[in-house]
């Protein structure tokens, strides 16, 4: 089963918390044993997993991300926003996680986040339950 789901994005830089789409996308599916599949199909913005207790994890995050790639550090790209596109690579575009018993194998931390990079934008994301 594949489902998409739009993401509105507020800040030009933010982690959003979409486990409880994800989650609901797979209960939805009734699949009990497999993988769910998470990827956005954008070049600004990115998938991973970390930590959902402590949002001051997702602050960290991304104070260092933007000081080790800082927005204005004289790209050669035209458009401005390269320092999007290294944080979206380095992120990686997608997440896989288990199913077993018809939940996400996530650690007790976990979380599953869309990293925005580039906003504020409208996002896709898909996700694959198999």
């Amino acid at each position: 089963m594949t489902r998409q789901i739009g993401i509105e994005t507020k800040e030009q830089v933010e982690m959003l918390d979409i486990t409880d789409k994800v989650r609901s996308i797979l209960h939805e599916s009734e699949i009990e044993e497999g993988t769910c599949m998470v990827y956005v199909p954008h070049t600004t913005c990115g998938i991973t997993l970390n930590e959902n207790a402590d949002p001051d994890v997702r602050k960290d995050i991304i104070s260092e991300m933007n000081k080790v790639i800082p927005f204005k550090d004289g790209y050669a790209h035209s458009e401005g926003n390269s320092a999007a596109h290294i944080k979206a690579s380095l992120f990686g575009f997608s997440a896989a996680v288990p199913v077993v018993k018809g939940e996400l194998t996530l650690g007790t931390w976990q979380g599953i986040y869309l990293c925005e990079w580039d906003g504020p934008r409208t996002r896709r994301v898909i996700i694959q339950v198999r």
